[in-house]
């Protein structure tokens, strides 16, 4: 909430530098932290954890099924040539073998449903959590937080991290639990239908996971670089669409175009390498292992001629040794798919992790009925400890008064006011409301004091009525429309085309920026606040509807402390104290008449405008 005028009193450095890919990163950390949320549905998890053991146990089943099913026939081809009869399927027997193989087949489809349905389920209630912690975070942060990010990079991480944690999780978790015991499972069998060809098998599946290894070391930074690099791209993008009526007016599209397509083109790079690296792995590790089956085909078929193996065993090693190639291949992809989920959940968790606002008091006092007096008394505040703005700001402000702040750009009299509403935390000295430290009420309590009208015309996707009650939603609509008549908005909304209840949205502009901000106005006179604040309120109108509005403030402002910013000086004239800041420090008050028979910075800032305005 700091006004555009005094932006440049905020700068990235104030907060320790940008994000940046190249902070230290901790996956064996974030990694812990995700099983440690996982965990939190251990249940489910290990009914995923049964179900991919009794799928697997089933399919293990199979190829020693389809191999007592091969050497039945073959022993029957056998003793038809030695004998010289003819040759016949035993059919009851071979029956029984495929209805047992279907059975292993359907109870795997059950088990595999159930864990990918159970699964799905653990991996959607941790994206729930996760935007539940970070819809609860951002109403907690400080708004330093929101000065040094853009909104692209915090939208990047609300959605597009979540999303890519949940869907890799979803498809690669399961694939991972399953392929670690399809191997350890194949491996067993293996082991019992041959010793020397395990071996052999053993060697090209180290071998693999060397590679896989070596591959999955390189990808964890090519990952976060490609997420850092989308968040870059989506702050741009958020940013030519707000700004696009400014980027239009200076002829910055070239600019705007070209520095879009400077990210899209570090998103597709880092995309790429990541990609690469991602898909690289496993045609070579399928290579190794086709190499493997070459070796095992060869050595296998000699131990059959020997009387070794049966054929049936052989051709059941065969599909043991796929079994166990597969999940490696599948192991070594996930386990680079999850790096991604990891350099996503790091900057999720780093969002988690941000400094919050300082606690209400664990007593917070209250005030009765409010009056409004306000004090500031040797306040000390600076966005960063290095760099202070305010150095020692004393004020006191009577309940009733209306007290205007002047000065140039940059001055700080926005910041005095989001000192008020206590958006930021003093370095020092206190500011009271009625007698009562700010710091020691909580925060929603002393907001709900203040009504408070901005430079810019802030409205959500809703109807009139509904922007309207926003500061007060048990407001009747008698109390909505007297509102709307003081603000002098209530004939212009009577015009539109369902009134009250139209719908404000990306396609009506019909309203004019004026009009935005009469309705604000309707928003703050609803409230009926103690104290009442308007920065730069009446800025976005003409003079006449400015003269109108005018008269609903000066109304609204009887029996209320009122803080006026305000860069026309010619509006706050009849303010009971004006404030007239310059470089953070107050450095005349007073009233009017007082200010300019000082003939000081005030009077030489008055008289300015009133030439320019002769001129």
């Amino acid at each position: 909430m700091i006004d555009k005028d005094e932006m440049h009193e905020v700068q990235p450095d104030d907060f320790g530098g940008e994000y940046s890919v190249e902070k230290a990163k901790d996956s064996k950390k974030t990694a812990f932290r995700l099983v440690k949320r996982l965990a939190q549905q251990k249940w489910k998890l290990l009914l995923v954890l049964a179900s991919i053991v009794i799928s697997s146990v089933l399919m293990l089943m199979s190829p020693k099924v389809i191999g007592a099913a091969i050497d039945q026939l073959w022993g029957g081809i056998r003793t038809a040539a030695e004998t010289g009869g003819t040759f016949a399927v035993n059919f009851e027997t071979m029956g029984a073998i495929l209805f047992v193989l279907l059975g292993l087949y359907l109870l795997d489809s059950l088990f595999s449903y159930i864990q990918q349905n159970t699964m799905a389920g653990v991996s959607q209630t941790l994206s729930l959590d996760l935007r539940k912690e970070i819809s609860g975070k951002m109403n907690r942060l400080p708004l330093r937080y929101f000065d040094r990010h853009k909104k692209g990079e915090i939208l990047s991480r609300v959605t597009s991290d979540i999303e890519k944690i949940a869907d890799t999780l979803q498809d690669s978790l399961t694939q991972l639990f399953a392929s670690v015991v399809d191997v350890v499972g194949a491996f067993g069998m293996m082991l019992w239908i041959s010793p020397v060809l395990t071996l052999i098998a053993a060697g090209t599946i180290v071998l693999s996971m060397v590679i896989a290894v070596l591959v999955a070391s390189k990808t964890e930074r090519s990952f976060a670089a490609n997420q850092e690099c989308l968040g870059r791209l989506n702050g741009s993008i958020e940013e030519s669409f707000t700004g696009n009526t400014v980027i239009k007016a200076f002829n910055l599209e070239k600019q705007t175009i070209e520095n879009t397509e400077k990210l899209n083109e570090d998103l597709y790079h880092a995309s790429s390498k990541a990609m690469f690296l991602n898909y690289a792995i496993s045609p070579i590790i399928r290579l190794v292992g086709r190499l493997g089956y070459v070796v095992i085909a060869i050595r296998g078929a000699i131990s059959v001629m020997n009387g070794r193996i049966s054929i049936g065993d052989i051709q059941a090693f065969i599909q043991y040794v796929n079994q166990v190639t597969e999940p490696v291949t599948q192991v070594s992809y996930t386990l680079n798919t999850l790096q991604g989920a990891v350099a996503a959940a790091e900057r999720v968790f780093e969002l988690l992790d941000e400094e919050e606002e300082i606690p209400d008091a664990a007593a917070p006092r209250r005030l009765g009925l409010p009056k409004g007096d306000v004090r500031f008394e040797h306040v000390r505040f600076g966005y960063s400890d290095g760099r202070i703005l305010m150095q020692d700001i004393s004020i006191d402000v009577k309940a009733g008064s209306k007290v205007a702040i002047v000065g140039p750009t940059g001055a700080g009299k926005t910041t005095l006011v989001n000192l008020l509403m206590r958006f930021y935390e003093l370095q020092g000295g206190h500011i009271f409301i009625d007698g009562v430290d700010i710091a020691d009420m909580k925060r929603d309590e002393l907001r709900s004091l203040m009504g408070i009208v901005l430079q810019d015309s802030w409205l959500f996707g809703g109807s009139i009525r509904e922007n309207i009650v926003y500061s007060r939603e048990n407001a009747t609509d008698g109390e909505v429309y007297a509102a709307a008549k003081a603000a002098r908005a209530d004939h212009f909304i009577r015009t539109m085309p369902q009134g009250y209840d139209t719908v404000l949205s990306d396609e009506i502009t019909s309203l004019s920026q004026g009009q935005r901000q009469l309705l604000t106005i309707a928003r703050a006179i609803l409230a009926d606040p103690a104290i009442l604040i308007l920065d730069e309120a009446t800025s976005s109108v003409d003079t006449r509807t400015e003269l109108e509005i005018q008269k609903a403030m000066d109304a609204l402002m009887k029996g209320r402390t009122s803080f006026v910013i305000a860069h026309r000086l010619s509006t706050i004239r009849d303010a009971d104290c004006i404030l007239v800041m310059d470089q953070g420090t107050i450095i005349e008050q007073g009233s009017h008449k007082e200010l300019m028979e000082l003939g000081g910075f005030y009077a030489d800032l008055y008289n300015s405008q009133f030439a320019a305005k002769a001129g």
